[in-house]
């Protein structure tokens, strides 16, 4: 979403208190084992499980962590059968939001969005009634405090992106799907460590939303990280600044 950086650092601090951590990892993990599932456990041959061990090393999950989700999703230990399902529906101020699961339990899984919606001004939408609004493209998250701007914006698009923007300490590099991998490799050859990487659901225009409306969906969204089964929650929100500082107060 418009924001989706300035949230991912909000995040990311709260990532630091045990509790976060942990849930952090649980999400991970979950990735981790349903890549390997689905495309063998080679990271080299398989460019999911590449981007999620590569995000859950900067997330400093240890490395035996990494190696047992991926043994989990190959068969060669005991593990969970999640399944990807992503729900549709809308926030305060009728923003549109995409949420990505991984769940053994579908059934569990809607009941317990359903419940976050209808508690924090949302409701939960139809199949593909908001998907339209979005375009699934690459984006790399880098500090900015480590990088000048135009040293930052030449490498990326030499290495294939599409635009580079700052959203205030994050630089955001954006891509197709089909350079995506290319982007990530590209930069890091050229010195730029990125922060985190995702094939992310970027919506097509933005709805303004600031004051109450704007707090309401950041607790909305915050509820919506808390669960389990939630991997990721984007959004058409452009969020208020006053809003964003209200939450890292």
């Amino acid at each position: 979403m418009a924001g989706h950086s300035k949230w991912a650092q909000i995040k990311r601090k709260k990532a630091v208190n045990d509790t976060k951590r942990g849930q952090h990892f649980t999400k991970l993990i979950r990735e981790i084992t349903v890549a390997a599932r689905y495309g063998g456990g080679d990271p080299n041959f398989n460019p999911r499980l590449r981007l999620a061990v590569d995000t859950a090393k900067a997330a400093n999950m240890p490395a035996e962590n990494i190696d047992r989700a991926i043994k989990k999703g190959t068969g060669e230990l005991e593990g969970v059968d999640y399944q990807e399902v992503t729900y549709e529906g809308y926030g305060p101020g009728g923003v549109a939001l995409y949420i990505e699961t991984l769940t053994d339990n579908a059934n569990r899984t809607v009941a317990d969005i359903r419940h976050v919606l209808n508690r924090n001004g949302g409701s939960l939408g139809t199949s593909g009634s908001v998907a339209w609004q979005f375009d699934r493209l690459g984006q790399v998250y880098i500090d900015a405090r480590r990088y000048d701007e135009d040293a930052a914006l030449m490498a990326a698009l030499e290495a294939g992106a599409s635009d580079l923007r700052r959203e205030d300490e994050t630089y955001v590099v954006t891509s197709e799907m089909q350079s995506f991998a290319a982007v990530q490799d590209g930069l890091q050859r050229q010195g730029i460590q990125w922060e985190e990487a995702e094939l992310a659901m970027v919506p097509k225009a933005t709805v303004e939303i600031a004051g109450a409306e704007a707090q309401k969906l950041l607790r909305l969204l915050d509820a919506l990280d808390d669960l389990d089964d939630v991997q990721k929650v984007y959004s058409n929100a452009d969020v208020d600044e006053a809003a964003f500082a209200e939450v890292e107060a």
